[in-house]
């Protein structure tokens, strides 16, 4: 009997290794030791067996803690035995994470393997989080990642043009991609069937075939039986060829075929429930994510202009904590309850190592502003971490000094123009406290100085002035209905209202009977609305120059929703502030914004990039910034935390616009275990839950409202600095990195930080934002240098300067090399 005219198969001996998921990370731990031991001893028993290994944090755990075994390991590395892929930190989420997030991943764990076991690893590897976004190609390939591996989504839920693809991301950068048959690990015994069920999935081709084998999840790896299995059918005429193979040889041999197809889009849907499950892990990464990159910023320059001591490894640290907690079942939120208190306490040190070193370094810059003594005033340095111009309100909590008990009159530095102040609800209900708000004009990442007197001219109490629901600062002008809890009215001064007629709204706050499991396996959309709040209270709570504010509470059930409206004077956008008390189970709570938009076209963020959607009321995973614009103009909603939304588009002319914010299942509940009706189980998102939410509309798209920005705005906020007195070499007002040229709008400098080889080297990173070439000068004062560049379209660019002002900004790699080069140390 001949054999089947079918390619090679290329058996890749693994071990998936879920570091969390019906365990805590301590079992997660131990598993990889006893799994890499296994891996292994079947070396020394096969002469010809592989084995293949991702998630860097994996060997940092078996080098701290079981030098003997890394020895082993390293020697096999270096015989081309253990193949190490992924090149990331774990096996992340790839639709949660931010888009520096991925980059840190290679980062860290690409120069880790570097150092420590003398390769870097060449193939991406992913294979069980629930899709990957659309920016992965060029993340991956300037990461020196030319090939990705992944399971999801499946052929029943996504087609794909083959197998094997070249995927592309917006900016035209590509990888060879290869979707993984029928599971990535195989029961213990003889793989007979495991292989026939991937043979089923594979197409007929004579081009080489990849095929995972070996026990996993809990870890495990290859067994004496699968090896020996795999050693009879290759020797049966009713199997393809099949030998013992890394990934490497496998995509070095599939490039080489012609007629590869291009697949140019992300690569969804799996587990569509899996964007909004678990909100508090999600949004502590978020904001951990955006502290640290803010920390960065600062560090870098006070150890200019403050002489700071480096703090290059404890950032580090706190990145790793960051990274390890995007693993796909934590960042998911498909864990178990307890691996979130792990979350948290991770997340939590996260945190505060970037508060900590934001505020050392902040302060090492604010006590060199000369600040000259004077009894009865108060000084304060406002910071702003963007490398544009932002105009914000600053909220200060006071108490003392005495001489700012009474009202306050507000200067813009020492003696410049007199500013308006307003108090408004302090945090606290004791001992003389209050909290007031001014609105500051800050120079691009840099900081401006206030000076607060007593005085009573531009001091104001806020105290409510109408009963009325209109907020209008001259900018956008809001109506809250009394009766709905929801907008009359959304507009700019000189625009359209884009909210349709009451009798052709929706309701605000729906909720949905959800009966998925923790996943939403089996489902596209989470839409058919079975309840909604009703308004239970509407009231004015501040009327003032600085800010107006109107409160909305509203009740399901047991469930409690506040939303304070709120419109600071200079904003183009009205803030939401929400709190949830959430009492519900197996149900699913979507706040749902009816537009009067013709012919919109629905744009979302995605990790450094976006993505124009369908309007088919699927979920879909998004960042800061939902876009909904049309002809005439348009609104975004922007989020400090949320990542699941839908469009309705279905009704022309009005669009309806869903951010998912609570999801109830029971923890790691799986389908297809049906929950028993006298079981005692726990559910998700229990309790109270804080976010902001902005609307802002617009004229014109997206691109020429300046979104992107405004985002980033709420996101990575403004940070004021009450101050004392002294001397000292800096001005008022200092601004440390800036952007101009004609492309300056469209590029956001993301990432500003010392280089990773420790030798004072700077390295600014920053990305394309509208999807076309973009000149920009980047002008970085504090070290005496500027760099004219030009960003592609949805280019992300990584740009490094050496100490010496004499050697030009170098373009390097997301891994801080020089990309036409090896990486230092190895061999090519």
């Amino acid at each position: 009997m001949t054999r089947p005219a079918r390619g090679p198969l290329h058996m890749i001996g693994n071990a998936h290794i879920d570091a969390v998921w019906l365990w805590q990370w301590q079992e997660g731990y131990q598993e990889v030791r006893a799994t890499f031991r296994s891996a292994l001893d079947r070396m020394d028993e096969y002469p010809d067996y592989v084995f293949t290994a991702d998630s860097v944090a994996y060997f940092s755990w078996i080098a701290e803690h079981d030098p003997e075994l890394f020895d082993r390991i390293h020697k096999r590395v270096a015989e081309g035995r253990f193949e190490i892929v992924g090149g990331w930190w774990v096996e992340p989420d790839c639709n949660i994470p931010g888009g520096e997030a991925f980059v840190r991943h290679a980062l860290y764990s690409q120069r880790w393997l570097a150092e420590h076991l003398g390769v870097i690893a060449t193939v991406g590897c992913n294979v069980d989080p629930f899709g990957h976004n659309a920016s992965l190609p060029q993340l991956l390939s300037k990461a020196r990642l030319d090939s990705y591996a992944f399971l999801r989504p499946q052929a029943h839920e996504r087609e794909l043009p083959g197998q094997k693809f070249w995927w592309e991301a917006p900016d035209g950068s590509r990888v060879l991609a290869y979707r993984i048959p029928h599971e990535y690990c195989s029961p213990g015994g003889e793989i007979s069937g495991h292989v026939t069920k991937a043979l089923q999935q594979l197409p007929v081709t004579s081009e080489p075939l990849m095929v995972f084998y070996g026990v996993g999840n809990h870890g495990g790896g290859p067994t004496i039986e699968n090896i020996e299995s795999i050693k009879q059918l290759a020797a049966r005429d009713l199997y393809p060829e099949m030998f013992p193979s890394t990934m490497r040889r496998f995509f070095d041999e599939a490039r080489t075929f012609d007629g590869i197809p291009v697949h140019a889009t992300e690569l969804q849907p799996h587990a569509i429930g899996c964007y909004a499950a678990h909100s508090e892990v999600k949004r502590q990464n978020r904001l951990a994510e955006q502290l640290l990159l803010a920390a960065e910023k600062w560090t870098t320059i006070a150890a200019v202009v403050g002489g700071t001591r480096d703090a290059t490894a404890e950032l580090g640290h706190a990145w790793q904590q960051v990274l390890f907690n995007h693993f796909h079942d934590i960042a998911a939120g498909t864990a178990i309850e307890p691996a979130y208190d792990d979350a948290r306490d991770q997340l939590g040190e996260a945190k505060s190592i970037a508060a900590r070193l934001a505020n050392r370094s902040i302060q090492s810059i604010a006590r060199q502003i000369d600040i000259p003594a004077e009894a009865t005033m108060v000084p304060v340095a406002v910071f702003n971490p963007h490398a544009w111009p932002v105009t914000a309100t600053v909220e200060l909590e006071l108490g003392y000094p005495a001489p700012l008990r009474g009202a306050i009159a507000l200067t813009e530095g020492l003696a410049g123009r007199a500013l308006e102040m307003q108090e408004i609800r302090s945090a606290a209900t004791a001992n003389g406290r209050r909290r007031v708000a001014f609105t500051a004009e800050l120079p691009p990442l840099g900081y401006q100085l206030y000076t607060m007197r007593p005085g009573d001219t531009s001091y104001h109490l806020g105290q409510p002035a109408s009963d009325g629901f209109v907020l209008d600062n001259g900018i956008v002008r809001v109506e809250v209905d009394p009766r709905t809890g929801w907008l009359k009215s959304l507009a700019t001064a000189d625009g359209p209202n884009v909210v349709p007629s009451a009798r052709r709204q929706v309701p605000h706050a729906q909720v949905i009977d959800d009966d998925t499991d923790t996943w939403s396996h089996g489902v596209r959309s989470l839409w058919d609305t079975t309840g909604a709040f009703e308004v239970t209270r509407v009231r004015r709570l501040a009327d003032g120059p600085i800010r107006q504010v109107v409160r909305v509470e509203s009740a399901y059930e047991q469930s409690r929703l506040i939303e304070e409206y709120v419109l600071d004077a200079g904003a183009e956008a009205v803030e939401v502030r929400v709190t949830i008390d959430w009492r519900e189970q197996l149900k699913t709570l979507k706040l749902c914004f009816p537009f009067a938009l013709d012919k919109a076209e629905a744009t979302h963020e995605i990790p450094y990039g976006h993505l124009v959607r369908e309007q088919n009321r699927e979920e879909v995973p998004s960042h800061a910034w939902v876009d909904l614009s049309g002809p005439e103009g348009g609104v975004a909603l922007l989020n400090d935390g949320k990542y699941s939304f839908a469009v309705d588009g279905t009704k022309s002319g009005r669009p309806v616009l869903a951010m998912t914010c609570v999801r109830s299942p029971v923890y790691a509940w799986h389908d297809p275990r049906r929950l028993d009706a006298d079981g005692v189980y726990e559910y998700l998102d229990q309790g109270i839950q804080r976010f902001r939410y902005r609307l802002h509309p617009h004229a014109g798209d997206w691109r020429a409202a300046g979104v992107v920005r405004s985002a980033a705005e709420l996101n990575q906020p403004i940070t004021p600095l009450i101050e004392c007195f002294h001397p000292g070499p800096l001005p008022e007002q200092q601004s440390y990195v800036t952007v101009d040229g004609p492309g300056a709008e469209q590029v956001v400098v993301s990432v500003v930080k010392k280089g990773e080889e420790n030798d004072g080297s700077v390295v600014v990173r920053g990305y394309e934002t509208s999807g076309a070439p973009a000149e920009v000068t980047v002008s970085l004062p504090f070290l005496g240098r500027s760099i004219e560049t030009t960003f592609g379209a949805n280019e992300v660019k990584t740009l490094l300067l050496k100490p010496s002002t004499d050697e030009p900004a170098t373009e390097v790699d997301l891994l801080e090399w020089d990309p036409q080069q090896p990486p230092p140390g190895l061999a090519r």
